[in-house]
């Protein structure tokens, strides 16, 4: 596929993921129920404790939403990211309002939302909430409700003092939101140029193993070569010029001396440039995929149609990994076949794996992808494969999930919608991302409901 280089990881890198914010926000509102319980019944302080818990109800049925909506291994985009982050800030500066503004000693957890987007945003998304932030902060300094305190005495900071705060939150929120994104920054920038450099030095090592392939067979038949040559020479000196076959030992000449340059140049091949074997296309890709699972007793379909011109891409092996990896999977638990639809079009690029297997298992469907999740471990187990089932470390699937959304490419596991069944598995590329550094070579054509 796309080459891959450090700055083409940071996307997905940067990506947020749905069950931390969750978890997070759950711990938040818990501790914003015990503040407002311990606060009106613990010290008996007045404050509109209704109105407080129905802003915290708010942020419980949103946290339920989600969960019940996306699977724990979602990621979130940068909009819905932001959008979330939004959503807390404006929750908190409510429960602020009512319970007495910047005066709330716990007006520090302004900073939250600017440090959990400054380590996982773009620095613009980070600065968006900055603002908002400092908004609310400021209108929090001009209008709120009073600071619950003990009936008959009146509390009330001077002016001064609140702007003092107002101040530390604004310093805060730079200092913090510019520091916590230099660290994560570097973090991410590490570890993507180590992840860069093992494919690399992964890339090296075949080239390496196909050059050494190529010399071994340079070698072997450049013997058996310089002897047709030979006799070929031979053959020419002793037959007349007018001879019959004087034209055909000039074409086996020629030939002869076409073989060793093809010879010469798999020798020298990784001295020079060039993208043989490097460039591919989509159907091609497909067909090295399956190429493996040809021998098995397993009826693989294989459908390619699309819009225009068929894509051509830059072989990536840690696509091809994960592609196979997948469609490993799939033909371990399919009953009998496997189909494989590859669609494309101006906009994007798609794969989609099926099976008819009995799909992923209900208490792992929505954490399908994480590290150490066995797949499907319930549905062997009770076919008797106790060695696929119960042995896996379930890195095999979060390994190719990873490699293949590193590309840019966004990937789905599902399950197929009653009355068929087994697993779905649909990867899908922008159009742009998976053309990128593309060589500029002609068009295959497109196969219309090519099977296989």
């Amino acid at each position: 596929m796309m080459d891959i280089k450090p700055a083409r990881l940071s996307p997905s890198a940067r990506q947020l993921r749905l069950d931390t914010l969750v978890r997070l926000r759950w711990l938040a509102i818990a501790g914003q129920t015990a503040a407002v319980t311990i606060v009106r019944f613990g010290l008996g302080f007045s404050l509109p404790f209704g109105l407080c818990f129905a802003v915290i109800a708010a942020s419980a049925i949103v946290n339920l939403m989600l969960r019940i909506e996306y699977p724990a291994s979602h990621r979130l985009g940068d909009n819905p990211a932001t959008v979330l982050l939004a959503f807390d800030t404006l929750q908190l500066a409510a429960l602020l309002y009512l319970t007495g503004g910047l005066e709330n000693p716990f007006a520090i957890l302004f900073l939250a939302p600017v440090l959990i987007s400054a380590t996982a945003l773009t620095p613009e998304r980070t600065l968006s909430l900055g603002l908002l932030v400092i908004g609310l902060a400021t209108l929090l300094t001009l209008a709120h409700r009073p600071l619950p305190w003990f009936p008959g005495q009146p509390f009330s900071l001077p002016f001064l003092y609140v702007t003092g705060i107002w101040t530390a939150i604004l310093l805060g929120t730079v200092f913090i939101g510019i520091y916590a994104w230099r660290v994560a920054e570097e973090a991410r920038q590490l570890g993507q140029a180590l992840a860069a450099t093992e494919l690399v030095l992964a890339r090296e090592q075949h080239l390496s193993q196909l050059d050494g392939l190529a010399a071994a067979a340079a070698h072997e038949l450049g013997t058996p070569l310089a002897t047709i040559a030979l006799v070929a020479k031979e053959l020419d000196h002793a037959t007349p010029a007018d001879s019959p076959i004087a034209d055909d030992l000039k074409l086996l000449r020629e030939q002869v001396e076409r073989c060793r340059t093809i010879l010469t140049k798999l020798t020298s091949m990784g001295q020079e440039e060039g993208d043989f074997l490097e460039t591919i296309s989509f159907q091609h890709l497909v067909q090295e995929i399956i190429e493996p699972h040809r021998a098995l007793d397993l009826d693989i379909e294989v459908l390619c149609h699309g819009e225009g011109p068929e894509p051509i891409v830059r072989r990536n092996p840690g696509v091809v990994y994960g592609l196979s990896n997948i469609l490993d999977n799939a033909a371990d638990f399919a009953e009998s076949r496997v189909t494989l639809e590859a669609t494309w079009t101006p906009q994007e690029v798609s794969l989609e794996i099926r099976d008819d297997g009995p799909g992923y298992a209900p208490d792992i469907l929505l954490r399908v992808g994480e590290p150490y999740v066995t797949t499907r471990s319930a549905a062997k187990r009770a076919e008797g494969d106790d060695e696929e089932g119960g042995s896996g470390l379930g890195l095999g699937l979060f390994i190719a999930k990873t490699l293949i959304e590193r590309s840019g490419a966004q990937l789905t596991l599902t399950n197929a919608l009653p009355p068929t069944h087994g697993a779905i598995a649909r990867i899908v590329w922008p159009r742009h991302a998976f053309d990128q550094g593309a060589a500029i070579l002609p068009q295959v054509e497109t196969g219309e409901g090519l099977t296989n």
